[in-house]
């Protein structure tokens, strides 16, 4: 099942190793199949709440191809790059299988 690693971004500093991070990270998702859905896109509207900050998409085949890419020794590397200079939160999670409502999330807990 698709699985995606999203990142709510709150704050980057825009420095040489955000530019060597950005050079560097697409080479580790493509072993893993990963693809980039949403990069910080300029383009967006809050329509509830504050949402002042940016998001990252990438969606992935699988939960282990997610997983993989994230403990990849070549994401490890390039990894200080952007936590030294980036305030984010971010989440590997799994997608919705195909067919799914939003009613299934009531299965089981309403008798």
């Amino acid at each position: 099942m698709t699985a995606y690693a999203i990142a709510h971004v709150r704050a980057v500093e825009f420095c040489p190793e955000i530019v060597e991070y950005l050079q560097r990270v697409d080479e580790t998702i493509e072993p893993f199949g990963g693809r980039f859905i949403v990069h910080a896109s300029p383009n967006k509207r809050a329509v509830e709440g504050d949402w002042s900050s940016d998001a990252i998409v990438i969606e992935f085949p699988s939960m282990e191809d997610a997983t993989g890419w994230w403990d990849s020794p070549a994401y490890r590397e390039i990894l200080p790059l952007r936590t030294r200079n980036m305030t984010a939160d971010i989440v590997l999670i799994e997608g919705c299988p195909a067919g799914y409502r939003a009613q299934d999330a009531l299965k089981g807990l309403v008798g």
